[in-house]
């Protein structure tokens, strides 16, 4: 054999062709195969034997081609078998290729052929030998005839053939990623090129997870041929897969105890992180993909994943990509957003559609899944975190205020768009070590850059950003450092809010806490008036959290520190002693602030009583600055009066005169301080003969002679006459003189000054009769000035019983409520019965209780002590309603004679708003503390105590409930319409926290359309109230369509029909609607029609959107296209009812102005929508040639026979309804041009809404026409061509116009001569 390889090799290097010819034709083919094969595995001189070969078989000879054939069929399986050495092998077939072109058709046919076998029954494992089988496929689409079977095929088509079969076959899971790379060398038209990439997809699954990364890599190398988003789909879908079975497996591994995961977690995402990356670079080289790949998720924002999402981050880092990725991801989570709402708010789309897959969670699962090792993809992550902030964060209010305080819910798109983004952000900062520094410099610099819009959204990030990881910000404390360089520039809010946030750091820094007093320290001789009150601010924040040796245990003070806060205590004894030197330090600072401006003083005041209450240590020295303070503006000469010395609290600057000393605040805080330490001191020293220190013999003196002071004032103030304070009837209260303005600031003052001190005469009465009567003496005074001055400045205002801003506390009205209403102690009744008989006072005690109320639902925080602490506002609240609803409920009409009736419905009106606003408050601010609020107040007449809080929420409706049947069954005389209006009100807050599925809520929704049904008082505002309510109820029970068609009947029946010579018939469904009221509710139905318009509109493009998916998905269409049926009923039966009921209220005569043209816009609205519906029937007619559902023939049939004709009768009515009431608005003086210019213009502003009409229609009739052709259904059939689109001029019309004109004017002439009593006839026709 040796011999013969020797022989072949040498004959080959000689000149003579023939002797190597007739030399190999004296060897039989397996001695020829034999010396191939020991040439090969020796692997020596092999090349030279197997071109010797080729050179003595010359290809145009039978015998030669035969040859080269056995050559190609033998070396191909020895190269696969792995006997041989790696470079022997690439040199075999390296000879082969370049040979492949000589073979003949048959021959390239074979061995095609035998690869395709080879490959079916899994004989390429190592994929040698493929590298020759794209150029075997080339030459064969060369040849021009082949044959195949009985008959002949040209090359490419042989080829296609191969390739199908080759599909079709079960390939060995080894050899999927060297046939991918095989593929891309073989050129292949587009359909061939979807068989091969549909079936490598297809083998994905068979994989391990190991080989996904390197086939997906090889794909994405194929893709540069074509299919792009065919490969990218297939990969996004078997990740998308992979996820769910995984998350699938991990929730139901305990039950299936399940030993072994079949994908281990980190393996896939670490193969998934690989995929990215591999994806990533393929569309950096080449920008089709890229463009491809934005483009399929544009179109299909349902089908995201948590691995698309990563990919989406991931291609952010491009930069040509970066803006529309952001963009496109922005319109993804809105867009998921108002889904989930508008899914949430109807029962009718919950039915319809399954559970509502979220883009947040998706967003979320990403930033989880980052941790392992996904550093590509968590740049994108923080960029999309701050876009979302960016762009969807709190907007400024008008002149740049902010509006919304940092505690309100996420409640609209945008705003839980923001959220999320703070939330991407903060998970970020926990997981990833590298991203925390440009988080954090990130979040500082928009704190000190963005100072013209609200950051509250950057405080909240910051502040659960410390609070998560208070030792790892301190590594960065130098940028903490920069933005304290800032303070004294920055709103003061952004202030507050940044120093909350710090806090927990300052008390572990010691550098950082110098750092902040340093500045705080420049700031406080700051020009700008925010830079000194940011460093009172600061200084007051510092003082509160810095406790001194001795202080009160926490426990009793600890609730003062809000709940944003947290208490990171680290300090030592010697630390508490260095604190008390730093806070001492600290209130000599603050000392200088109270002879600067009044806003600086008042923070001062309010910022004392916090700081006391948790450093009680610092007392002395708080209250010898109060003392100190209050001494200058009392007068000590006992005789002399009034007390206090009104003219060092203003200051005058040219003409101007500013407060300068807020005296009522100073003596409030006094108080507060002063009472907080003498409670103290009796808890602490029960009997008095403990108290043996110096300290506190000092301080007992100073309390002794401030307490002296104060009861002196109170005496005197009782005795001081308005006169005193030079604030009688007869002072001049106008703002725009000095003089005015200076009354009135000394007015506030006495007004606040009163009101302090009938605190403090409260809380020192104990119960004692006279005491009672001090107090009543005191509120006699503040009524008198308060009315006088309501009485002054009524004049250019609507006067208001709400007095100024109350200076009480939230503790002290929600404790003097208690006893007025409640107290029953035998003891105190006689005392009491002082404070009871006086109907202002208590009127006083409740408004103050409804303007702190309102303050916290504004705000989240009211004025005064404790006014801050959100777990004692929200205990206030508790007790409050308790007792306003105790009063409400308990306190009949009846028991009161009629003298007194005026006041008591006054009184329970102002608790029932009391108790509205307590419960929005609630709902807004604490939602989750609703069943906490419901269930302090006490149950009076129920023995059987509810156990949750659905059960006492449905208590208190049930007494709303009977409250407001007590007011409708009294007839229309007895009817108070502002307490039925805030009955309704508060079933409607309260109705929102019911579960639409439970049988409370079923009870709420039938009780409202009884009343509905049963209630026919003519009050309109009372029966918006109440429709409103049964609409939000309806909405989440079922479909609202019929409902609307009831009422419409109703609206038409008493409005009457705009032919007058056509008597409707009489119908009444709902008793609440009646002529008087029919207006009103004809626009609470156009706004519900408005409502379903959207779902259906909503309905129908998530109905275009899923289609391309249907045709081209095959397992699953029979089950998408029985859901899809479900929903084209749905949409076609609620527009079927919809257009019944806009037939009954275009035929009703409605009045000419908001409510003409309200319908005729949702009239344009119901067309457009139709419109849409046609159009997805021509859609769905090209691509799968369906018949026209019946439903959807009967519904074009009713809008052309009951609705069209009807919108021009209509469109004619209300032009002559305008041309008739034109001038309707102008008053008895105006001359005749200006109105008719008034009239005309008013007609071109209304009548826009009927050409947007007629367009619509006859877009409608112009798709219809289409539709028709496509589905061969003549539809237009039931369409009638109106006459209301005659444009001809009809000359019998126009000359009666013109008489008539003519007839008017002189009218008009004669009245203008002589009055008569044409405004009251026109304000009768308006």
């Amino acid at each position: 054999m040796r011999a013969d390889l020797d022989k072949i090799v040498t004959l080959s290097d000689g000149d003579s062709t023939t002797e190597l010819q007739k030399y190999l034709s004296s060897l039989n083919n397996d001695q020829l195969i034999t010396v191939i094969t020991n040439g090969a595995l020796k692997g020596k001189k092999v090349g030279s034997m197997i071109k010797g070969i080729f050179k003595g078989s010359p290809s145009n000879s039978t015998e030669g081609s035969n040859r080269r054939l056995i050559v190609y069929q033998h070396c191909i399986p020895l190269c696969e078998s792995g006997d041989l050495q790696t470079e022997v092998a690439a040199d075999i077939i390296g000879l082969l290729m370049l040979e492949a072109h000589t073979l003949s058709g048959s021959s390239l046919a074979q061995v095609a052929s035998l690869f395709v076998e080879a490959i079916k029954v899994g004989k390429m494992g190592s994929g040698k030998s493929l590298e020759l089988f794209p150029t075997v496929l080339t030459a064969l689409s060369a040849c021009e005839a082949l044959s195949y079977g009985k008959g002949e095929l040209n090359g490419e088509e042989y080829k296609k053939q191969l390739i199908n079969s080759l599909c079709s076959s079960r390939w060995d899971p080894q050899s999927v990623i060297h046939l991918t790379t095989m593929f891309r060398d073989v050129p292949l038209s587009s359909e061939e090129l979807q068989f091969v990439v549909e079936k490598v997809l297809r083998m994905f699954n068979k994989l391990d997870l190991q080989e996904i990364p390197p086939l997906v890599y090889q794909l994405l190398l194929l893709s540069a041929k074509g299919c792009k988003k065919q490969v990218l789909d297939g990969i996004i879908g078997y990740f998308k897969e992979q996820d769910v079975r995984q998350e699938e497996e991990q929730k139901h591994g305990e039950s299936l105890d399940l030993e072994v995961q079949s994908i281990p977690q980190d393996q896939l995402r670490h193969v998934e992180g690989t995929a990215i990356l591999h994806i990533v670079f393929a569309i950096r080289l080449d920008h089709e993909l890229g463009r491809e790949f934005l483009k399929s998720i544009k179109t299909s924002y349902g089908d995201l994943c948590p691995f698309s999402v990563a990919l989406l981050l991931s291609v952010a880092r491009i930069q040509r990509y970066e803006e529309q990725v952001f963009e496109l991801m922005k319109g993804a989570i809105i867009k998921s957003f108002k889904d989930e709402q508008l899914q949430q708010g109807s029962k009718f789309l919950q039915d319809l559609l399954p559970e509502h897959c979220s883009v947040a969670q998706m967003i979320l699962d990403t930033v989880k899944n980052s941790v392992f090792g996904w550093d590509h993809v968590t740049q994108g992550l923080v960029q999309l975190g701050f876009f979302l902030m960016d762009n969807l964060g709190p907007k400024p209010g008008p002149f740049g205020k902010t509006i919304e305080g940092s505690s309100t819910i996420a409640r609209t798109p945008a705003q839980q768009a923001c959220k999320l983004g703070r939330q991407v952000l903060l998970q970020g900062f926990k997981m990833h070590e590298p991203i925390r520094g440009e988080i954090l410099e990130q979040v500082l610099n928009r704190l000190v850059t963005k100072t013209a819009s609200p950051v509250s959204h950057y405080l909240d990030l910051f502040s659960d950003i410390v609070i998560s990881a208070p030792m790892i910000l301190l590594e960065s404390s130098s940028k903490v450092t920069e933005t304290f360089d800032h303070l004294s520039y920055l709103p003061l809010a952004t202030v507050q809010g940044l120093l909350k946030a710090v806090q927990p750091l300052l008390k572990v820094s010691m550098s950082l806490k110098d750092n902040l007093i340093l500045v705080l320290r420049k700031a406080m001789f700051s020009s700008q008036l925010d830079g000194r009150k940011s460093a009172v601010t600061g200084f007051l924040l510092l003082l509160k959290n810095f406790k001194v040796l001795g202080s009160m245990a926490s426990s009793q003070c600890s609730q003062a520190v809000s709940s944003s806060q947290i208490q990171v205590d680290v300090h030592s004894r010697y630390n508490s002693a260095a604190n008390e030197a730093f806070c001492l330090e600290i209130l000599s600072s603050l000392r200088r602030c109270l002879g600067q401006q009044a806003d600086i003083r008042l923070m001062l005041y309010e910022g004392f009583y916090d700081v006391l209450r948790r450093n009680s240590q610092l007392a002395s020295s708080i209250m010898q600055t109060l003392f100190s303070q209050l001494r200058r503006y009392y007068e000590p000469e006992q005789d002399l009066l009034p007390p206090v010395k009104l003219e060092p609290c203003i200051t005058a600057l040219g003409n101007q005169v500013y407060l300068q000393e807020p005296l009522a605040h100073l003596v409030s805080c006094t108080i507060h301080c002063l009472l907080w330490l003498q409670n103290m001191r009796q808890s602490a020293h029960p009997n008095p003969d403990d108290s043996d220190n110096d300290d506190e013999e000092e301080e007992e003196g100073y309390q002794t002679e401030l307490q002296m002071i104060l009861e002196s004032m109170t005496r005197r103030m009782i005795k001081c006459e308005l006169e005193d304070f030079e604030l009688d009837k007869s002072a001049e209260f106008s703002m725009s003189s000095s003089v005015g303005v200076k009354n009135n600031i000394y007015a506030v003052l006495v007004m606040g000054v009163y009101e302090v001190l009938m605190e403090f005469s409260f809380t020192k009465a104990n119960y004692i009769k006279s005491h009672f009567e001090e107090l009543l003496e005191l509120f006699n005074r503040y009524h008198k000035l308060s009315d006088i001055l309501k009485e002054k400045s009524g004049k250019g205002r609507v006067p208001s019983h709400k007095t100024p801003r109350s200076l009480l506390s939230l503790g002290f009205i929600s404790t003097l409520l208690t006893v007025l209403f409640r107290d029953s102690t035998q003891s105190r009744e006689e005392a009491l019965s002082v404070l009871r008989s006086s109907g202002e006072f208590v009127r006083y005690a409740v408004s103050v209780a409804v303007q702190k109320i309102q303050q916290l639902e504004e705000h989240g925080h009211a004025d005064g002590s404790d006014g801050q602490n959100t777990d004692k506002t929200f205990q206030f609240l508790c007790e409050m309603t308790s007792v306003l609803m105790w009063r409400y409920t308990n306190i009949p009409s009846a028991v009161e004679d009629a003298g007194k009736k005026e006041k008591r419905s006054s009184l329970s009106l102002l608790c029932l708003e009391g108790l509205l606003k307590i419960f929005t408050t609630c709902q807004q601010r604490y939602p989750d503390r609703m069943p906490q609020l419901l269930s302090t107040m006490d149950i009076a007449e129920d023995n059987e105590e509810p156990d949750d809080g659905t059960e006492m929420n449905f208590f208190y409706i049930r007494q709303f409930q009977r409250a407001l049947f007590t007011q409708l069954s009294g007839g229309e005389d007895e009817f108070n319409s502002k307490e039925a209006q805030l009955l309704v009100s508060i079933l409607t807050v309260l109705s929102r926290q019911l579960k639409p599925s439970s049988q409370q809520f079923v009870q709420m929704i039938t009780w409202t359309v009884k009343v509905c049904k049963e209630t026919s008082f003519e009050d309109s505002p009372f029966s918006k109230g109440l429709l409103s309510l049964l609409f939000s109820l309806h909405v989440l029970y079922k479909s609202p369509v019929s409902l609307l068609l009831e009422l419409c009947q109703d609206i038409h029946s008493h409005l009457g029909d705009i032919d007058q010579d056509v008597e409707v018939e009489k119908q009444s469904h709902f008793a609440i609607i009646n002529m008087k009221t029919a207006s009103t509710a004809a626009l609470l139905v156009l706004s519900q029609v408005g409502r379903v318009l959207d779902e259906v509109d909503w309905l129908i493009a998530r109905k275009k959107s899923h289609m391309p998916s249907d045709k081209s998905g095959s397992g699953d269409a029979t089950q998408t296209a029985g859901q899809q049926d479900l929903i084209e009923k749905a949409v076609t039966l609620q527009l079927g009812t919809l257009l019944t009921a806009l037939n009954e209220l275009v035929q009703t005569a409605l009045l000419p102005g908001t409510w003409t043209i309200t319908l005729l816009r949702e009239l344009s609205r119901t067309y457009t929508i139709l419109t849409t519906l046609v159009k997805y029937y021509i859609q769905m007619c090209s691509s799968q040639h369906g018949s026209l559902p019946a439903r959807f023939e009967k519904l074009v049939k009713l809008s052309g026979s009951h609705l069209t004709p009807q919108c021009y009768s209509f469109i004619t009515y209300a032009q002559n309804g305008e041309l008739g009431g034109g001038g309707s608005d102008d008053k008895k003086k105006k001359k005749r041009s200006e109105v008719s210019t008034a009239a005309s213009a008013k007609l071109l502003r209304e009548t826009t809404a009927i050409p947007n009409l007629i367009f619509s229609i006859e877009q409608y009739e112009k798709f219809l026409i289409t539709l028709s052709k496509k589905s061969k259904v003549n539809l237009m059939q039931y369409m009638k061509l109106s006459t209301s689109r005659d444009f001809r001029i009809n000359a019998a019309t126009l000359d009666a116009a013109l008489q008539e004109q003519d007839e008017n004017d002189e009218n008009t002439e004669s009245q203008e001569a002589e009055e008569t009593q044409e405004p009251k006839q026109k304000k009768r026709k308006q």
